[in-house]
């Protein structure tokens, strides 16, 4: 029997053992799928057995997997079928692009990592993929057979031929649904996306002068904006970029016109150094810092905070102050140790119990922001939420954690929005850019000169 046909077997053993429990691990399966549909909006049945694959390569069942308590129970397992099953603990979901359709299976290159992958497939997969070309992007698990081969463990989704703009968001989504599997198959490119998020947040506090500011929103564009060219220049400092060149001499380097370069980076929003540094293939880098700006809801905002951290990334909120005062403010008699006095009895009471709903609800404000007001407002937050929850013995050291969790808020940072990304990510998230916006040029173009009378 091949590696393969017996690995296919295994799968489905494996699988059956899982959904057939009856003790934690059912308990297990069915909080880890609640908790990964809750994530995305797409809860097709591909996406569905999507889950319970993970389940079976990734879960944690106290200290064991679900693989190492299948090799537990099942006593006829061979050593080379041990081994198999010990490899699927490197098994990961990928968005992968068909770059070869092999006779026995396909070549797969991981777009968020650019690492290819030789997967075999067995008779009824290769019917399934007759119908792939090369270029088409498949959402996918894969497990390891050998050193060289891998398998798919489940149904591929397939999107077909994708557009930059489409993969793009493509990528974007993937990256809102499986964060965990981002770079799963690349720990440099991990370590040096989580290297970035410290070196934002130096930066950014040697800047501005604090890990914490406040201004108005208009204030506090034009100030990122500054930012910004300065997180360029030392961007080009570290790949090796003489960035005291004019734009005309980058661009001739780049083999393109100054006028060319100059309105794909207005296009952008961007520097166009940081155009050139995407068209120069020599360039050393792994990653690019994406681009540091204000959401547009916020530009117009009387006062908005941005808060940062060495690991949890960068946070914008324009009620953070707000609520700093509210708890600042409250009263000495709301304040009181006793769990009698429960109903807010000012204004800064009840401005403080209703932002910190807010927050507690506020998926875009995550843990560490809970945790600064703690350390600054120990007693006057423990009162706000013990009114909030409707709590009287809710005690701020023991219980805020467990209530941040009960509203969805991880303890544990995932990769910021503001790490920096593997550079072919960042050259297709550019170039996407660039052709929607002279989509948007032709079609502005088309309507200016299709207006009037017609003779």
């Amino acid at each position: 029997m091949d590696t393969l046909t017996r690995a296919k077997e295994l799968k489905l053993a494996l699988t059956d053992f899982v959904l057939d429990a009856e003790d934690e691990v059912a308990t297990a399966l069915e909080t880890y799928s609640a908790a990964q549909l809750s994530r995305s909006q797409q809860t097709d049945l591909y996406r569905r057995e999507l889950v319970v694959d993970r389940f079976l390569m990734e879960a944690q069942i106290g200290e064991q997997t679900p693989i190492d308590l299948f090799i537990a129970q099942e006593a006829d397992l061979t050593e080379s079928d041990r081994r198999l099953l010990q490899r699927w603990q490197r098994s990961f979901v990928g968005l992968f692009a068909v770059t070869q359709v092999l006779p026995d299976g396909l070549e797969l290159m991981n777009w968020t990592t650019a690492k290819t992958y030789t997967v075999r497939l067995t008779e009824a997969e290769l019917q399934a993929a007759a119908k792939l070309k090369e270029g088409d992007i498949l959402l996918t698990q894969i497990v390891p057979l050998s050193d060289s081969d891998w398998m798919v463990s489940s149904k591929w989704i397939a999107l077909g031929k994708l557009g930059k703009p489409k993969l793009a968001v493509a990528i974007g989504n993937f990256k809102q649904n499986y964060k965990e599997h981002l770079y799963s198959d690349a720990p440099d490119l991990l370590e040096e996306a989580w290297k970035s998020v410290e070196r934002y947040h130096q930066d950014f506090t040697d800047f501005f002068g604090s890990g914490e500011i406040t201004m108005s929103g208009y204030q506090l564009s034009k100030k990122l904006a500054e930012f910004q060219e300065v997180m360029t220049e030392k961007q080009l400092e570290r790949s090796g970029i003489d960035h005291s060149k004019s734009v005309q001499e980058l661009a001739e380097e780049a083999g393109i016109s100054q006028e060319e370069l100059e309105e794909a980076a207005a296009a952008m929003g961007a520097d166009a150094k940081v155009v050139n540094q995407m068209l120069d293939t020599k360039q050393p880098t792994k990653m690019m810092a994406p681009k540091v700006e204000l959401p547009p809801a916020l530009k117009k905002a009387e006062q908005v905070t941005v808060l940062t951290d060495p690991r949890w990334g960068q946070v914008f909120s324009p009620h953070y102050a707000q609520f700093k005062a509210s708890l600042a403010a409250l009263t000495t008699n709301s304040t009181s140790p006793s769990t009698e006095n429960t109903a807010p009895d000012s204004t800064a009471d009840s401005t403080a119990d209703s932002l910190a709903r807010k927050f507690l609800e506020d998926p875009a404000i995550p843990a560490f922001v809970w945790h600064q007001l703690a350390e600054q407002y120990p007693t006057q937050l423990e009162v706000v939420l013990r009114r909030v929850l409707e709590r009287p013995d809710f005690n701020l050291l023991q219980d805020l954690d467990k209530v941040l969790q009960e509203f969805g808020k991880p303890l544990e940072p995932e990769l910021p929005e503001i790490a920096s990304v593997p550079i072919h990510l960042h050259n297709l998230f550019q170039a996407a850019v660039i052709e929607v916006s002279k989509d948007k040029s032709k079609k502005k173009i088309k309507s200016k000169t299709g207006t009037g009378f017609q003779r």
